[in-house]
Order: C-alpha cells, then structure tokens, then sequence
C-alpha cells in the first residue's frame, strides 16, 4: 500500500507542474502553445514509448475486445475535451486555481466512476473513502470562494490603474467545472481498460508497469482527436499559424515537450499507482494522484505570484481549502488501508 501511495503522490506532483513551462513561452498565442502540447503528449509521445516498451504491442491491441475499445474510445473522448477546457479555464481563473476546480471536480466525480466496473468495497472502506471525499468538496468550495475574493481584490487595483481583468472569474469555474465532470472519463477507461490489458501484457512477457503504458495509449489516442480537431480550427480562426515563426521556436517546442512528457508519464505513473494500492487502488489512487497534482499546482501559483494582489483573506481560504483536500486524501488512504 504505502508504494501504490507514494507513487500516485509522485504522479500529483508530475502533473501539477507539467503545465508550467507554459509561463516562459514567447511570442506563442495561446493556440499556438496548446496545439503544440496536445499534438505531443497525445500522439507523439505515448506512441513512441508504447511502441518501444511494450512486447507484443500488435497482438495485444489486435486482439482487444471490440467492447474494451468502444468504453475507452468513448471515455477517453469525453477526458479529451474536458482536459481542453480546461486550459481555457486557466486563462480566466490561473494556474493554481483551474487546477483547484478542474481537479477537485475530477476527484469528487472520477474517484467513484471505478466502482461501476470494481464493484463497491466493503461498507467500512465505503464509508470511509466517501467521507474522504465530502473533506476533498469543502477544500473545493474554498478554493472557488478564494477565487472569486481574489477577483475582487484584483478589480480594484485594476480600476485605479485602468488594466483590464484576463477573464471572468465566473466563466472560468464555469468551464473548469464542467471539464472537470467530462474529465473523469479517464478514471472510468483506466478502471475499464486495465484488466484486459495487464492480462495480456504479463502473457506477453512484459513487467507489471509496462500495464501502464498500455492502458496511456487507446485513452490519449482518442482523448486527443478532439484535441487536435479544436486546435487546428483555433489555429486558422484566430490566424496563428504564422505566429509559430519565431526566433523563440526552438525555446518553445523544447518547454513544450517538458510539459507533454511530464504530463504523459504522469497518467501513466498513476496507473500503475492504482494497480499497486490494489482492489480499491482506481478510486484512492485517483484521489491522491489529484489531490497531490492541486497542493503542486497550488505552491507553483503562489512562486508564480498569481496571488500577490489577493488580500490575506483571499489567501487564507485558499490555504484552507488545500488543508481540507490534504486531510480528505489522508483519510481516503486510510480507507484504502482498512480494505
């Protein structure tokens, strides 16, 4: 348990800094750096390191059941457009909160998806990991009252120095919101997904983590379609194509692939978290793996100085709303424990 708990906690903190490098790019319109990362994390990458690792990669696939694929497919579809919105969400409401609201959504959500395919655990562990996660919704309340505080603390240095406002507040937890309930297709295609494959993998002769890097690919794959198809329009209606002509090129693709690694190897690392904390591992790996993404995202946007106009008030319901998704995640590993 404790390995499948450290390891998730390591996939969090992967994925709560996989996004950013995305402050250091130059002269890239949005469009331009997320079209980018979404083409490399979603095909370039994962195809390459299934392709590499694992032995057997067309017989396993070839012969996956038709309902296997049509339950990722579909899933990790609904993920890919979720994952989208949500870099739309940090353009309104910043890093560390689309991160709070985007996650603490998916963790809510996504962490009880699993058990439409594991089956519901003992009603001691039950009890247990759904008080975990009523802790984990408080810290999300107060992520968003901090949020919204902050908007306001900013609206009134902005009305004296006549700058105006990135976005909405509202509109951004709006959409991180709603990309975090469609999000939650990845829990659902790993929980659906995994069996087949670990089965498969293991027959092949490949070692119990390359599982993992199996289940990454069908769900990227399909997640990123949508990904794709979205950016490529953004790119032509906002006419950014000629904005990848830059001397900051090379800068920008090599931060971008730092972001498209560690968010790859991040989904895949949590996987195989899930699959070491055992019979309930989907749904308290996820919890922790999100959880610990947010404390990350959360630190980086404060290093980052995204608070530095919220009043103490602002701040202080923030740091209680991390406090609360900590204590949530501890008592969820509890559960798992009594499991």
């Amino acid at each position: 348990m404790t390995e499948g708990v450290l390891l998730a906690i390591f996939a969090g903190l992967m994925l709560g800094l996989y996004a950013l490098p995305e402050k250091f790019t130059k002269d890239f319109k949005y469009e331009n750096t997320w079209s980018l990362f979404f083409l490399l994390t979603m095909f370039v990458v994962p195809i390459i390191a299934s392709v590499t690792l694992i032995q057997g990669f067309g017989e396993i696939f070839g012969n996956m059941p038709t309902d296997i694929w049509v339950k990722m497919g579909l899933t990790s579809f609904l993920w890919g457009i979720g994952v989208m919105m949500w870099s739309k969400a940090i353009n309104h409401i910043g890093l560390s909160l689309g991160f709070s609201i985007f996650i603490g959504t998916i963790i809510l959500v996504g962490s009880l998806l699993p058990f439409i395919e594991d089956g519901l655990p003992p009603s001691n562990v039950l009890t247990f990991i759904l008080v975990g996660i009523l802790v984990v919704l408080l810290g999300v309340i107060l992520n968003g009252k901090a949020g919204l505080t902050r908007e306001k603390d900013e609206a009134k240095i902005e009305s004296k120095d006549g700058t105006s406002a990135k976005g909405s507040m509202v509109t951004g937890i709006m959409i991180a919101v709603v990309g975090g309930l469609l999000a939650t297709g990845f829990s659902y295609a790993n929980a659906a997904g995994r069996p087949y494959l670990h089965e498969a993998s293991i027959a092949q002769g490949n070692a119990d983590w390359i599982t993992a890097v199996a289940v990454m690919f069908p769900i990227f794959l399909s997640g990123g379609i949508v990904m794709t198809a979205y950016f490529l329009w953004q790119l032509n209606v906002k006419k950014a194509w000629g904005d990848f002509k830059t001397p900051a090129f090379g800068k920008n693709l090599f931060l971008i692939l730092i972001m498209a690694v560690f968010h790859y190897a991040a989904s895949a690392l949590f996987a195989y978290a899930a699959f070491k904390l055992g019979a309930s591992g989907n749904t308290v790996g996820y919890a922790i793996f999100n959880t610990s993404a947010v404390a990350t995202a959360i630190v980086s946007g404060l290093i980052t100085k995204e608070w530095v106009s919220a009043s103490p008030k602002a701040r202080n319901m923030l740091y209680g709303g991390l406090a609360c998704m900590i204590a949530g995640i501890v008592i969820v590993a509890y559960a798992n424990g009594l499991g």
